[in-house]
């Protein structure tokens, strides 16, 4: 089944998407680092490249770590900022996000510590997440694409400011559809980025629904392979003791950013409830079967749509800092 061809409103969103990169580029560059801070990317790249050997799991979670802090309310490394007594819930203190695995924040203070070494008051915790989850990206088989740099970092950072802006693992389609237009992303683009799931994996509370006393006549939803469903009971046999335990996303490539997460759907692999709806649902549908088609081409559309994500929201000049701690405001 081939996608839909494109709507209107969806060639005007790419028209607004081009607009708003040309925007960013005048304050945004690939090379924003040059003479301020040469190193800059080679200590990046030592840094993650350390992370991920010692934890396969940082790419995930570094990824993940990009997309809340940017969806919300904008790439400014709100996320980053830690409690204090007179901000005590900030960001990463809401439900959705203490989940965020801790190996992806220590790898941005790993990372700024080497950068302030080298570079003191010159590179923001916003680029730095924004640079590591690209080259985590790549390290693990996916994409390269440009990430334009310059970014400041915010000053505010409030949970009350995420919470119900974050796609959720039981969301319907429409649901979805509608949070990611309420940021100005496409169908075509939401399901491009939820591949990002080709990584990673979910507590088994998000989709222990699914899996237990489903209904009268099922233990688990339907839409599950049932062989699947049944080695998801006895994996998650503990989960209301331990809220740790864990499944990956993708069971077959779990730590290989491909398109394997799209080929699994057709066949009732889908761990979240999301992922299975995507593959059922009409307006979603084409585009799961055409990346599961093609890794290019998903490839080619993730690359698009995580870097207009990366300049979502972005703030410059006075109306952000360049952090000395990725934790604390200055």
């Amino acid at each position: 089944m081939a996608p839909p061809p494109p709507s209107p409103a969806f060639l005007l969103g790419l028209l607004f998407c081009s607009s708003f990169l040309l925007l960013s580029e005048s304050s945004l560059t690939l090379h924003y680092y040059s003479k301020s801070c040469p190193k800059f990317e080679q200590i990046v790249q030592e840094a993650i490249t350390n992370k991920q050997i010692t934890n396969p799991t940082t790419a995930a979670g570094t990824l993940r770590l990009f997309f809340h802090d940017c969806f919300p309310n904008g790439c400014d490394g709100s996320i980053l900022l830690s409690p204090t007594p007179f901000n005590p819930s900030p960001e990463r203190n809401s439900d959705i996000n203490l989940s965020l695995p801790g190996d992806a924040f220590d790898l941005l203070v790993r990372a700024k510590t080497a950068l302030e070494l080298a570079c003191p008051g010159v590179v923001s915790c916003s680029d730095i997440l924004a640079t590591a989850a690209r080259d985590l990206v790549t390290m693990i088989g996916g994409p390269y694409y440009p990430v334009y740099l310059g970014r400041r970092d915010s000053r505010l950072s409030k949970a009350s400011l995420v919470d119900h802006f974050l796609p959720l693992p039981n969301m319907t389609v429409s649901q979805l559809i509608g949070l990611f237009a309420s940021r100005g992303f496409s169908v075509q683009e939401m399901v491009a980025l939820i591949g990002a799931h080709t990584v990673g994996f979910s507590h088994c509370k998000e989709f222990a629904a699914g899996i237990y006393h489903y209904s009268k006549s099922s233990s688990y939803d339907p839409s599950y392979n049932p062989k699947f469903a049944q080695a998801l009971q006895k994996a998650c046999s503990n989960y209301k003791k331990d809220p740790t335990v864990s499944v990956f996303n993708d069971i077959m490539t779990p730590n290989k950013f491909d398109n394997l997460y799209y080929k699994n759907l057709p066949e009732g692999l889908g761990l979240l409830a999301s992922d299975r709806a995507i593959y059922i649902d009409p307006r979603t549908r084409p585009y799961v079967v055409a990346y599961a088609a093609d890794q290019s081409r998903f490839f080619r559309d993730f690359s698009a749509a995580i870097q207009k994500l990366s300049l979502y929201g972005i703030k410059t000049g006075g109306n952000g800092e360049i952090r000395r701690r990725c934790d604390a405001v200055n």
